[in-house]
């Protein structure tokens, strides 16, 4: 049975995505509940057939009361089997109706809904740029990631739980009062209008207010994981105590806004309180007064009183259940400031595979400045043949990154245009690019998951053989036998921590290279690819790096001229523009800023600050 109603809905069935989601509320929740429109309905029905059934227990109450006054025989006989037929709704029917809601509302709804937002959302933020993540917490993300689904749950659970069944029963209640006497329908309307507005005060206030708790929830967790997730930092430079100071800003606007939040919470209680006074001694005072004036029967008095006091008891959580709607909604909305953003780059609309027929790369007059005036790129124009090795170098910040960013497509270029085999990389789809391209990073970075895991991202399909020969090229086979993690799994199958930190930078290094000797892509991409590796086995890998560029077109960035001495062609950047190409004998022999570099390198790497 439960397996029934927790299939109505799957959560990951496919759907039109959007590259501009909604971004107002309502949009972006009715556009995120369109598979539950269905259920919605059916949901809302059940929940004013329970209060319609609430209601009517009460005005039966009171109309027992009235029945029992007479003689037992003779009410039995003439109300039995009503009596029976009402016995029989109560056990039988009533439960099947309440179940069937619960059911909807508990298994159909709330494990599929927020399942769905979490997965659409996070599928959404990873088709995200490069530069969209580089400008947020990674905490903060994942974060809203984490926080919107469940908060956007609570808003659907109280829509049907709540809000439409104390409308239901309110107007239920109307109804009991006006069927009892007409003159009952006065005290309640006018409770009713000053409940409105204190739900109007209340509400007015809780949004800003959840809000603003829920941006200093992330602002605490962003804080936070930045920290553990520079752990090393931190111990290495002795700033656990900054780093408290610096989260404990955090954590005290937390306090102050949850507090802020709280203030408003205490007003409405104690104003509900003074209101339910006022409701039970008017509905109820009124039918006493009613009935002493022989216009009104026990039985309507009873149902009055048992109405109030079930309103009484129902007000409270009413009025929490509209501000947790409203401040669940206040989250949603804070949510919302990440995961509806617009894709900020996109296949074009007719974005074709990449075809890579020999690799040869071309820069038409290529400018990025990352929206600046100045830094990144400027007028860059140039040919890479195919199979060519270009050696890349220049002080920090002269564009050698921006130049592989755009490469890569990370980035769009602000002017300009990259053509690999005359095809515009605009215009092909990323994925397909970037299959194309294999590249190995300054940071060698790796996923908290196992060596295995982290080596096959580079070739999912690759058999254990051809992974273990890419392990071996890259020197890095022997020292995986001898890992082993705290959960006891070892070798391959052992977990790396998060960014490969359980592993020396050597050991990712190598670990990062055998993955792109795996993926085996026709353009290499080479960021101090040997810099965190020591002189030994630097010399192994060069070999396997030399290796690994056979047949393939190369850009290599170092700072260790020694590693890019041998390249075809070797290209020196400075302030976004290419000041000088030529060989390594060429560039020595022209007495420039190359051959500076070259004689003021320290242990066969580039002092930048000197060539200043």
């Amino acid at each position: 049975m439960f397996r029934f109603f927790e299939n109505l809905v799957d959560p990951y069935a496919p759907y039109p995505e959007k590259d501009v989601p909604p971004t107002r509320l309502w949009p972006f929740m009715r556009d995120y509940g369109h598979p539950f429109r269905r259920l919605f309905f059916w949901t809302a029905l059940l929940s004013i057939a329970v209060a319609a059934i609430e209601v009517g227990l009460i005005y039966y109450m009171g109309r027992v009361v009235d029945i029992l006054g007479g003689d037992p025989a003779q009410v039995w006989a003439e109300h039995g089997l009503e009596l029976i037929l009402l016995a029989v709704f109560i056990l039988v029917l009533r439960p099947a109706i309440q179940a069937l809601d619960v059911l909807l509302l508990n298994n159909a709804i709330m494990p599929n809904f927020g399942t769905l937002i979490r997965w659409r959302a996070h599928k959404h933020v990873l088709r995200q740029s490069v530069g969209w993540f580089e400008n947020d917490f990674a905490g903060r993300i994942a974060n809203r990631i984490m926080q919107t689904p469940p908060a956007a749950g609570e808003v659907v659970f109280q829509v049907f739980d709540a809000i439409t069944f104390s409308i239901a029963y309110l107007v239920g209640a109307a109804i009991l009062l006006t069927t009892s006497d007409p003159r009952l329908l006065l005290p309640l309307l006018v409770w009713f209008v000053l409940y409105g507005a204190l739900v109007g005060w209340t509400i007015k206030r809780v949004g800003p207010a959840s809000q603003a708790a829920s941006d200093a929830r992330s602002t605490v967790t962003g804080r936070v994981v930045d920290s553990y997730t520079n752990i090393h930092s931190v111990k290495m430079f002795a700033h656990h105590d900054n780093e408290l100071s610096y989260a404990k800003e955090a954590i005290e606007g937390t306090r102050r806004t949850f507090s802020a939040e709280m203030r408003i919470y205490t007003v409405m209680d104690m104003a509900l309180v003074a209101l339910n006074g006022l409701l039970i001694v008017g509905v109820v005072g009124w039918a006493i007064y009613l009935w002493m004036q022989g216009t009104a029967t026990v039985g309507a008095v009873a149902a009055a009183t048992a109405l109030t006091l079930r309103l009484n008891a129902m007000t409270g959580w009413i009025m929490w259940a509209l501000t947790t709607f409203f401040r669940q909604l206040g989250v949603v909305a804070e949510g919302m400031e990440t995961i509806a953003q617009p894709i900020d780059l996109i296949d074009d609309a007719g974005a074709k595979p990449l075809v890579l027929t020999q690799g040869r790369i071309e820069l038409e007059d290529l400018s990025h400045h990352y929206g600046r005036g100045s830094g990144g790129l400027d007028r860059i124009s140039m040919v890479i043949e195919a199979g060519e090795k270009i050696g890349l170098i220049g002080r920090s910040g002269a564009g050698k990154s921006t130049l592989v960013k755009l490469l890569l497509r990370f980035y769009d270029a602000e002017t300009g245009r990259i053509l690999i085999d005359g095809q515009d990389i605009s215009r092909v789809t990323q994925d397909s690019l970037r299959q194309q391209i294999g590249m190995v990073q300054q940071d060698s970075a790796l996923l908290h998951r196992s060596v295995r895991d982290n080596l096959l991202y580079g070739r999912p399909d690759a058999t254990e053989e051809q992974m273990i020969a890419a392990a071996k090229q890259a020197q890095a086979h022997e020292f995986i036998l001898d890992l082993a993690d705290p959960q006891g799994r070892r070798g391959y199958d052992a977990h790396v921590g998060e960014r490969g930190v359980k592993l020396s930078g050597g050991q990712r290094q190598r670990v990062t290279l055998a993955r792109v000797i795996l993926k085996d892509a026709p353009i290499l991409l080479l960021d101090e690819a040997t810099s965190a590796l020591d002189s030994e086995v630097e010399a192994v890998i060069q070999e396997t790096l030399y290796g690994m560029m056979e047949g393939k077109t190369v850009i290599a960035i170092a700072h260790r001229l020694s590693t890019i001495a041998q390249m075809d062609r070797i290209l020196v950047m400075d302030q976004g523009h290419i000041v000088e190409e030529g060989s390594h004998a060429a560039l020595l022999a022209q007495g420039g800023l190359y051959a500076q570099f070259w004689a003021r390198q320290s242990g066969g790497f580039l002092d930048v600050d000197a060539a200043e």
